[in-house]
């Protein structure tokens, strides 16, 4: 019988099928393999690459441990870790699905900045054995990229990690996806004619990426910021936060707002949405004149785009087959490869904050309401990018090269 792969799709199903068949086909066997750098063809190549010679580079490190960057792939190399308790929009699937996308996330890390990348995925959900564990493996490797941890142990995960380790510890659901929604609103605002401290914002969602976008735009100088979870707006008054919405509330909604997300969009410049599903189209409709709408759920965004243009001159989401994709893969790439190149022990809030700057910066001269961010694969992303966190860390002195 002819497989519906090589046959002329004849339904929706069939479509279907045949998508899910490329996919699985293009993952057969993972996406990425060691590959050696140095040459190893004879008898004297073997006795460089390992012994005898490797001894004296082992010793050589022994009596100074820093040239491990120099005589080791760690200089250019960061573990990809995850514990697949919040992958994709799939929620808890375990370690091994989550694999797929660690594979993922490291083949980009390769392709777009060069940084060697080691997907790891971890049997335990429990925050002191992550850490011990990662914190053990860290020797290996000159950064840790977190990936798809859920909140809020992500939050203490990545605190207590960097608070123990001397390499870069960065939560990419979090820092990537707001420094990417960072530069995707410095950019919305220059095409309306606006700059950020005049607008008002109201993020859906307070998981790990609603927490992050928050932080940074409340850093970028944002005009005003209503967060809201799915009970509605976090404010001091409610009793149900945990900490980091406790900090939220205290540092946010400079109005006291409460009640649900609808009473909070009323009149906002701006809706973020992190939330995870799509929202009812009524509160779209009641935002300013000139509004900014990035629904950035995935795979379904809290208002699809040609709804959203009814109500906002800038549309953006996650997806990749509608204009404006706000996408990790601008951010991550760049800012290990910044932080790699000048050592830097960890990765700041001014380096994030450059990393969006340098990101919007790259189509500045381009902007248009359906181009307010470079494309994915746009070259001038990473090498943008990895000099404005190098700068921003020698800025700092924390560049320790």
């Amino acid at each position: 019988m002819t497989s519906r792969t090589t046959s002329q799709p004849t339904s929706q199903s069939d479509r279907t099928a045949v998508t899910e068949d490329a996919v699985l086909a293009y993952h057969r066997g993972g996406k990425l393999a060691v590959c050696a750098t140095a040459p190893l063809a004879d008898a004297a190549d073997l006795a460089l690459a390992y012994t005898p010679g490797v001894a004296r580079v082992c010793t050589a490190i022994a009596e100074r441990p820093e040239l491990s960057y120099d005589y080791t792939w760690k200089s250019s190399s960061v573990a990809v870790v995850s514990d697949g308790t919040a992958v994709l929009g799939l929620g808890n699937i375990g370690p091994e699905a989550s694999l797929p996308v660690m594979e993922g996330k490291a083949i980009l890390f390769r392709q777009l900045a060069g940084v060697n990348a080691v997907p790891i995925v971890l049997d335990c959900t429990d925050v002191d054995e992550i850490v011990d564990t990662v914190a053990r493996l860290a020797p290996a490797f000159g950064g840790i990229n977190l990936e798809d941890i859920s909140a809020p142990r992500c939050f203490e995960i990545e605190r207590r990690l960097q608070e123990r380790l001397d390499i870069p510890v960065f939560h990419d659901d979090q820092h990537g996806t707001a420094v990417v929604t960072l530069a995707a609103l410095w950019n919305a605002a220059r095409v309306t004619g606006r700059e950020l401290r005049e607008l008002r914002a109201v993020v859906a969602g307070a998981g790990a990426s609603g927490v992050a976008v928050a932080r940074i735009l409340l850093d970028a100088g944002i005009g005003d910021i209503v967060v809201c979870d799915s009970k509605g707006i976090v404010h001091e008054g409610r009793t149900d936060l945990n900490p980091a919405k406790r900090d939220l509330a205290r540092d946010t909604n400079r109005r006291g707002l409460t009640g649900a997300i609808a009473d909070a969009m009323l009149g906002a410049d701006v809706f973020i949405g992190l939330s995870g599903s799509p929202m009812a189209e009524e509160p779209f409709a009641t935002m300013a004149p000139g509004a900014i709408i990035l629904a950035l759920s995935n795979p379904d965004p809290e208002i699809l785009p040609d709804r959203a243009r009814r109500y906002a001159a800038v549309v953006g989401t996650g997806r990749s087959d509608f204009p404006n994709q706000v996408n990790n893969v601008l951010a991550f790439p760049g800012i290990f490869a910044g932080a790699l190149k000048v050592r830097t022990p960890r990765i700041t809030e001014s380096m994030k904050l450059a990393a969006a700057r340098a990101l919007a910066d790259v189509v500045a001269g381009e902007l248009t309401p359906d181009r307010v961010l470079p494309d994915s694969f746009d070259p001038r992303v990473a090498p943008a990018v990895t000099e404005a966190v190098a700068a921003a860390a020698r800025a700092e002195g924390l560049a320790r090269v």
